[in-house]
């Protein structure tokens, strides 16, 4: 009986414990909200272009956008200009898109 009860407490301190570090870790990602990263829906293939370099320099480093270009083949300029051209808003995700 002991046994059962030390049990379940060890569970309820466990599961304390595995809260205490879950919300910490769920909120790592700052607070910024994802408006200031949002790609231009509606922009031109300019606005495109410039979104799509900086994406690349911040999360894949400097010289990402020529390595990718090299290894794509195409530029950042020829997609701008498709994303400028065609429909993305964000609410035709993967359709007619493969």
């Amino acid at each position: 009986m002991t046994n059962f009860k030390l049990g379940r407490w060890l569970l309820v301190a466990l599961a304390i414990v595995a809260l205490a570090f879950a919300v910490p870790v769920a909120s790592a990602h700052g607070t910024d909200t994802t408006a200031d990263d949002a790609h231009p829906s509606d922009g031109t293939a300019d606005e495109w272009a410039a979104w799509m370099e900086a994406q690349m320099t911040e999360h894949m480093g400097p010289g990402s956008v020529e390595w990718m270009e090299s290894h794509m083949g195409v530029t950042v300029d020829e997609m701008a200009q498709d994303m400028a051209d065609d429909d993305h808003d964000g609410r035709t995700y993967a359709q007619g898109h493969c």
